[in-house]
């Protein structure tokens, strides 16, 4: 398609996307000097009276349901063609869609960009509105100090809720649309929106849509099954989000949020719960466990009632339950120990119990690669010695290799493999120490962010007793993305 010079008064820059009914174009106000959005109805739809009369209605309601969370419409013109167009501020930083193309996003800013998905929504219902097209790919980011705004967008399908009993046309995204909503004639009402909010939270929490409603496998009841939990997709999410995200995609409408406004409330509570509880975990003494029955406590140490001291003057050292096996970190890293050892096959090493801890600021979103989240883990085996099972090491595939070195630690050699250029400037380090004279090994693993690499004093800090052995109680868990 060739690039008009000129819409309108408006200069054209580039194209920004097209669909099966509209090209959309970054253009320029000059004489506001501002960049805008340019949406022009397709040319072979320009001639239909339906798809023109829906595309003049996005900006009537776009306009009427005037809203920081919603894309506004700022000019509307028509071409020497005929083809109307609609001119929209320029979201500079990209869809939702985009950013999803990566993987699941941090379980938090999942539950932010849902409230803000689920308060435009909300003005559009009180504006006797339904959207029917809620998706990530119409889910806008406009770049702001502090965290992008979100724009939700693309009111093309949007339908007034007076006549939401009498839609004949089933119309809308497969993935994010209600089983209501795909059948011609089917009665919708508030709930369609809502069940579209959980089926975008699930996207965001998991990296993929939810299965489609109205095909998924029937159990033998006859009712449709379910897609899997979020947290069967990414272990580690609250039970809490869980309940959200699943109520939200029920299959009956009765069983949903009864409104978004209800969801929102739903998803500010969950949300308060998870920064009371990190705040909480940020607040507490050393020693203090936090959180009855799950195997997590704070351990710390000041660098300075060690005798053996960090690498860094002012780092905190933590010592796993037999105290053993430590190590010293940045203090912003000390927010929480699991100190109860690890099972050496997960990486595919022969089974057992043998001392280990992980140390990071928030142990329940560290493994996820997108969260920004530090941390060090470390575990001993007697099948991590020169010569032994070579362990399965994560293959951060997402990452590039840098090539492989070796460090002396304590007199022995540490082979390090170091992977860097991860999402969310994330970095790995991946090591092996051999001590044949103890009769083990000691694996680590280091996620940085940022572009400071701090594995060799990390490293440096490492120490070990000869009691390292397997240990005959304690939790164990996945440690390791």
């Amino acid at each position: 398609m060739p690039v008009p010079d000129k819409i309108g008064r408006y200069r054209v820059v580039r194209r920004i996307g097209s669909g099966a009914f509209a090209t959309v174009w970054l253009g320029a106000d000059d004489a506001l000097d501002a960049s805008v959005a340019i949406k022009v109805l397709a040319d072979n739809w320009s001639y239909h009276p339906d798809l023109r009369m829906r595309f003049e209605q996005e900006a009537r309601i776009m306009r009427r349901a005037d809203s920081s969370l919603l894309v506004r419409v700022l000019d509307v013109g028509e071409l020497p063609d005929g083809r109307p167009y609609l001119v929209m501020p320029y979201a500079a930083g990209g869809t939702l869609a985009d950013r999803l193309a990566s993987g699941p996003m941090p379980v938090r800013e999942a539950l932010l960009v849902a409230t803000d998905i689920a308060s435009a929504v909300a003005v559009l219902h009180e504006t006797g509105v339904l959207h029917r097209d809620l998706k990530p790919s119409n889910v806008l980011f406009q770049p702001a100090a502090g965290r992008d705004r979100v724009l939700v967008a693309d009111l093309g399908l949007a339908k007034a809720l007076a006549n939401a009993s009498g839609f004949t046309i089933a119309a809308g995204s497969p993935g994010y649309m209600p089983p209501e909503q795909a059948t011609p004639g089917g009665g919708l009402d508030v709930r369609a929106d809502v069940y579209a909010i959980g089926a975008t939270l699930y996207h965001m929490l998991t990296g993929r849509p939810p299965e489609q409603a109205w095909s998924a496998p029937r159990r033998s009841d006859g009712a449709r099954r379910s897609s899997p939990r979020p947290s069967q997709v990414r272990p580690g999410i609250p039970s809490t989000v869980d309940d959200v995200v699943r109520r939200a995609l029920h299959h009956d409408p009765r069983q949903r949020w009864a409104s978004a406004a209800a969801m929102i409330e739903a998803l500010q509570r969950v949300t308060a719960s998870m920064e009371h509880k990190s705040r909480g975990r940020a607040l507490r003494r050393p020693g203090q466990v936090v959180g009855a029955g799950i195997g997590l406590a704070v351990v710390l140490a000041t660098a300075g009632s060690s005798a053996a001291l960090p690498a860094r003057s002012g780092w905190v050292r933590v010592r796993d339950a037999s105290g053993a096996l430590s190590v010293a970190v940045p203090p912003s890293w000390a927010g929480q120990l699991k100190d109860a050892g690890w099972d050496p096959s997960t990486l595919r090493l022969p089974a057992g119990r043998a001392s280990g801890l992980v140390v990071a600021p928030d142990l329940a979103v560290w493994q996820d690669p997108e969260s920004g989240i530090p941390g060090v883990f470390l575990g001993a085996s007697k099948a991590l010695l020169a010569g032994g099972t070579a362990p399965a090491f994560p293959n951060h595939t997402s990452c590039v290799r840098q090539p492989d070195r070796t460090v002396n630690v304590r007199g022995y050699q540490a082979q390090v493999q170091r992977w860097t250029s991860c999402e969310a400037a994330v970095s790995y380090s991946e090591v092996v120490i051999a001590v044949p004279q103890r009769g083990f090994g000691i694996y680590v693993q280091i996620k940085q962010v940022g572009d400071a690499d701090l594995t060799d004093e990390i490293l440096a800090s490492l120490r070990w007793s000869s009691s390292l052995a397997p240990q005959a109680a304690g939790r164990v868990g996945v440690v390791y993305s």
